[in-house]
């Protein structure tokens, strides 16, 4: 499920995440098992309220290295083309 994240068109860590769900153009959302809880919930929330697609991923490390990126991430949006 994680394979295709590296090409996507897509953004990486939370405040992109939340503005590209804002925007709409959201495809769907990844977002990390051990990221802070506070931190993921706008971003859960928001794709509850506009109907998109939430992943949920292990851990912050691996969705960072399915990304493309030497740190850990939080949260991915793969972008609509």
């Amino acid at each position: 499920m994680l394979e295709g994240l590296k090409t996507a068109r897509k953004v990486v860590g939370i405040k992109q995440s939340v503005r590209a769900v804002k925007e709409g153009s959201a495809l769907v959302a990844y977002i990390a098992q051990d990221a802070d809880r506070h931190i993921a919930q706008q971003l859960e929330a928001l794709c509850d309220e506009k109907s998109i697609k939430i992943v949920r991923v292990d851990t912050m490390e691996e969705l960072g290295k399915a990304c493309g990126i030497e740190v850990k991430a939080a949260s991915a949006v793969v972008l609509k083309q």
